[in-house]
């Protein structure tokens, strides 16, 4: 099956950081573009950053400085770090990306979402 798993979320406080891991996974022989997006209670989901296979990067302007997005392509992953977070940080994160897959061909995914809370 493939999927992309998502990791590192939870509570932290104003200030602090965390780290988001999304793995791409099951029968895929190539990873595109690998991104992640966010969605807060009653709002559209949005651009966080994405990430292109050979590295290119690119940010939601209220998020550069502060956010920063890589990715290991030996393991097919795609990390999101976070600093200084802000309670308007507060979200469900969620990973995207565009996988190669084995007698399919080429699939946009999307990771199940993990929460990201910013309170004191």
């Amino acid at each position: 099956q493939v999927q992309l798993v998502e990791s590192g979320g939870g509570l932290v406080q104003p200030g602090g950081s965390l780290r988001l891991s999304c793995a791409a996974s099951g029968r895929i022989f190539g990873v595109n573009r690998m991104g992640w997006y966010r969605q807060a209670p009653g709002k559209e989901r949005e651009l966080v950053a994405v990430i292109t296979s050979g590295g290119s990067t690119n940010y939601a302007d209220s998020l550069k400085g502060r956010f920063t997005i890589s990715r290991d392509n030996a393991k097919n992953t795609v990390y999101l770090q976070m600093n200084s977070l802000k309670p308007e940080d507060t979200a469900v994160y969620y990973c995207n990306a565009e996988l190669l897959v084995w007698e399919r061909g080429r699939y946009d995914y999307w990771g199940q979402g993990t929460q990201v809370t910013v309170s004191s």
